[in-house]
């Protein structure tokens, strides 16, 4: 075993690391954090869906796949999902084009049980025959679930129109067709797969606990040891992405959600080896800019795009397909001509205009700020993170590398920019109006390839730069340090400091995590917001129009570190800052001014109400089970509305009636803020005094802020059905507390812990109903909830129904099979989850907040639950189920929609779900759905 390397770390990373190099060759690293609630691990494994046979597409992803349903050691199918759920876990998987990550977090107390578990993947796993058409039924169903996904019906047209010898160009998913044939054949190649590509020198694995380095140690050498080294040395092969028979061309393409997109990509090397100073960064920094005189800018004034970023694009061993991505107004569909001879004059600015060291500082100086005072990341984001960092980074910068800015290479940076010409170029359109003469494998995406003419080509030459497109000021915002204040809290809680007729501030200052950062949540209620659909739809334009309006005056503070964002409640809107404390109050005076402004033009309300438009119609494209869930939460939440009448709404509604809404939403403001962080108390009352001044304040909230729910008690089984276009059919089943207690928190999720694991295993590993299969704790206005939900290709809803009720049945007996050691085991775990400590300040404030909003006031919910969870008995897990759950006749609403291979037993299936339920026709008039 090879010794530790150094590796530098932030000054505020209180966590010891330790790399090592096994004798197999398995490069570990290993992460002490004392502070962390659970432990984590995460195996990178050097093998993506370009290692897949040419005959296979998919294989790689398949493999990932069966790697979790037994090995030698732990022959069971579903053993290790159960172990970790039990023990308060999670866990999961991807398979990337050169990568596949297997990670997973568990309690600390079983972390050597676990690692002995997944450690078997890598080294004895079993493919069992019986499970090889199972599980390759569930590619098939996560390959259907994105038949209907506009990125993955693009990304599959990028690959079709790639360099066919290049390993990027191979279908990457698999279904049953690429994985079709006997069992016994597919799990021989499976076997020859993963005997020849899985090997410890392509393997990097990382350890995060609560343990001490050598104790870690202990664990990586003990169980990881054994897995076979093969020396492998990649080896893909060395032919461009694209060649010169793939470049300047413009690839048409219709998408299914209403879309007007263009992208300018570039063909670049690989870039992994520029990471230290990174010129790409830069680039983009300047080049997606969008204050005054940017790119960006120009081309909004000129009603051509709607939004600009830069520095996209895929990339991998030998490639950097660096693109440009607009969004496109009906203006700019018309005029790709003058869009793209602006981001040339643009680019052109930059080499000759651009190449400045003090621009260079502004972006290195914010990442040296970002990485000093980097907050804390949960365990399983960190082992999962860096395991893919060693495939990258230098062992010393393993944690830095992401950070570094070491400083601007002219010629180098030069070098890249000369690479984004004319003739170095691709094009892509998405939009609906394009003609196309050919469809994508697999995904049947329409799209056509052209070549780009030759005198476009002469006409996106630079010859001058319009004088309105320029170079971005100094940002004013940009700090060079900043120090936390030392200040110790005299509070456990957030406190009032500031109150009086029309407004409340809860204020707590942090000396936990030791950032001068903070954030402000400032919930402005108002009776206009939404007791209305016509209400709900304004207040929702109105804060599309106000972020829009917003972009060019706080962009410089925004890419200094001082975050905002601006939403809709039921009751009103919510603002959030974050980010350094210096400057939050000179940006929050701008927003609240900015806000009250009633300067929208027509030309930007027009674009606005158009794209929220679109947005709301392109729903109906979204999964069913993400339809499903969006019906469920307006369904049940009062002043709540479908964003189709919503649209409705908003058709006709003009600029005059926008700009009267925000002068009556404004009129009459009740005010609820938590300020948290590097804050003093005299700050946060100051901030209340001010904002009393600004805004006509009123004594309660607004009606709409009680937050009422649609009480289910007593109403039988609800059923809805919604009208999909979609090949899966979608249920979900919801079941209501009717009361918010401790008791019955506890009751509920401590209910979905037990189940979800073997609901999972059992409906979609063993029974493959789908891909999409699950169960939730879900709280809604304070009332706990439970649901169960799927979404499928093979069944039709009222089969999956039956489905559900067969396991909530059946499930009572797998209860009553628990030891008292298992029972105890998995409270336990519930617990875990539920006090994780929280890793920074923006995970404490959120849960603060969240408390504010749940009238959590002495902000202890949690414990209280855990004290009930503590005395919660089987017993009382059998009887609630017995008493709420086990009749067609209990108190449940059941959404569901059919798909189109099911509708020829559709109106059979309906007409049995109507006889045997309570029909949701019945009562819709009563609740007002």
């Amino acid at each position: 075993m090879q010794a530790s390397q150094s590796i530098y770390k932030s000054p505020n990373d209180h966590r010891q690391y330790r790399y090592l190099v096994l004798d197999n060759a398995l490069r570990v690293l290993l992460v002490e954090d004392q502070d962390a609630s659970q432990a984590a691990a995460s195996m990178a494994v050097g093998v993506g869906h370009f290692d897949d046979p040419a005959d296979r597409p998919g294989m790689a992803h398949f493999l990932e796949h069966m790697l979790f349903l037994g090995t030698e050691k732990f022959p069971d199918s579903g053993e290790y999902h159960a172990f970790i759920n039990q023990h308060g876990g999670s866990n999961n998987a991807w398979t990337g084009t050169e990568h596949t990550n297997f990670f997973f977090t568990i309690n600390e107390d079983v972390f050597a049980d676990s690692l002995d578990r997944f450690s078997q993947f890598f080294i004895a796993p079993k493919f069992d025959l019986e499970l090889v058409d199972r599980e390759r039924q569930a590619i098939e169903s996560e390959f259907s679930l994105k038949l209907k996904d506009d990125i993955r019906r693009t990304y599959q047209v990028l690959k079709e129109t790639v360099n066919p010898l290049h390993p990027f160009s191979k279908f990457s998913v698999g279904n049953l067709v690429t994985l079709g044939g006997e069992q016994a054949q597919v799990r021989s190649e499976l076997l020859d797969f993963y005997q020849s590509h899985y090997s410890a020198n392509l393997m990097t694995l990382c350890l995060v606990a609560p343990l001490s380095l050598d104790e870690l140690e202990d664990l990586a050498c003990h169980y990881f040891s054994e897995i076979q080294n093969l020396n492998l040395v990649k080896n893909y092969p060395q032919v461009p992405l694209f060649s010169e028979n793939e470049l300047l061309t413009q690839i048409d393409i219709v998408p299914l959600k209403e879309q007007k997109r263009l992208s300018i990509s570039f063909n670049f090397p690989g870039i992994d080896h520029y990471y230290k100073r990174k010129p790409l960064t830069y680039i983009s920094h300047i080049l997606g800019n969008e204050s005054h005189g940017s790119l960006l800018s120009y081309l909004k004034e000129q009603g051509l795009v709607n939004n600009l970023s830069a520095g996209g694009g895929v990339n991998g061993y030998n490639f950097k397909d660096y693109s440009i991505g607009l969004q496109l107004s009906d203006k700019g569909l018309a005029n790709l001509d003058e869009i793209i001879s602006c981001c040339f004059e643009y680019i052109e600015l930059i080499k000759t205009q651009g190449l400045d060291e003090w621009r260079y500082l502004e972006r290195a100086n914010l990442l040296k700020m970002a990485f000093r005072y980097q907050e804390q990341v949960k365990s399983l984001d960190l082992a999962s993170h860096l395991s893919i960092n060693m495939h990258h980074y230098e062992v010393e910068d393993l944690v830095f590398g992401d950070y570094r800015m070491d400083g601007l290479d002219i010629p180098e940076t030069i070098a890249l920019l000369e690479l984004m010409t004319p003739h170095n170029m691709r094009l892509q359109l998405i939009a609906q109006s394009v003609k196309t003469d050919r469809k994508a494998n697999w995904y049947h995406t329409p799209y056509k390839v052209r070549p780009i003419a030759p005198q476009s080509l002469v006409r996106w030459q630079v010859s001058s730069i319009r004088p309105e497109l320029q170079l971005p000021a100094a940002n004013p915002f940009i700090v060079a340090d900043s120090i936390p204040r030392p200040d110790k809290s005299d509070v456990d809680v957030p406190v009032i400091v500031a109150e009086s007729t029309g407004y409340r501030i809860w204020h707590k200052k942090d000396d936990e995590f030791n950032v001068p950062k903070g954030h402000m949540y400032l919930s402005l209620d108002s009776e206009q917001a939404s007791k209305t659909p016509k209400h709900a739809a304004l207040t929702r334009l109105y804060v599309e129009m106000l972020l829009d309006y917003l972009t060019e005056p706080t962009y410089q503070a925004e890419v200094a570190g001082l975050s905002y964002n601006i939403y809709p409640h039921q009751g009103g809107i919510t603002l959030h800052l974050s980010g350094f404390t210096g400057n939050q109050e000179t940006l929050l005076a701008l927003l609240i001014h900015k806000a009250r402004e009633r300067n929208f033009t027509e030309e930007r309300f027009a674009l606005i109400k158009s794209q929220l438009l679109r947005s709301w119609q392109n729903l109906a494209q979204a999964k069913p089970i993400s339809q499903l869930f969006t019906s469920l939460t307006v369904t049940l939440q009062k002043s709540s509305y479908e964003p189709a009448r919503m649209a409705q709404m908003l058709e006709n509604i003009s600029l005059e009636d926008l700009h009267n809404h925000v002068r009556a939403f404004y009129e009459k403001i009740y005010l609820e803020g938590l300020v948290y962080g590097d804050w003093l108390v005299s700050e946060a009352q100051a901030l209340g005094k001010r904002l009393e001044h600004i805004l006509s304040l009123v004594s309660t909230p607004s009606a709409e802020s009680t937050r009422e729910l649609v009480n289910l008690t007593g109403q039988g089984t609800l059923l809805r059905e919604l009208a999909i276009d979609h090949q899966d059919s979608a249920i979900i089943v919801y079941y209501q507390s009717a009361v918010a207690t401790p008791e019955k928190m506890a009751l509920f999720s401590l209910l979905n812990h037990t189940m979800s694991s073997t609901f999972f295993h059992e409906l979609r590993t063993e029974k493959q109903l789908g891909y999409m299969v699950g169960t939730g704790y879900l709280p809604l206005n304070r009332h706990p909830g439970l649901i169960f939900y799927i979404q499928s290709p093979t069944t039709g809803p009222l089969h999956l129904l039956e489905a559900i009720d067969e396991f909530i049945a059946d499930f009572n007996y797998a209860v009553m099979q628990i030891t008292n050691e298992e029972w105890e085991s998995t409270k336990v775990g519930l617990i875990s989850q539920i006090m994780e400590h929280d890793a920074n300040l923006k995970t404490r404030s959120q849960r603060y907040w969240v408390s504010v909003g749940n009238r959590d006031y002495q902000f202890n919910q949690r414990e209280l639950v855990v004290d009930e969870i503590t005395k919660l008995t089987r017993t009382d897990l059998l009887k609630f189920m017995m008493r709420k759950m086990r009749t067609k006749h209990s108190d449940r609403l059941v959404l569901f929609s059919t798909g189109e291979q099911h509708r020829t037993q559709a109106a059979l299936q309906s007409e049995k779900m109507i006889t045997d339920l309570k029909t949701f026709k019945q009562t819709a008039e009563k609740f007002n759905f």
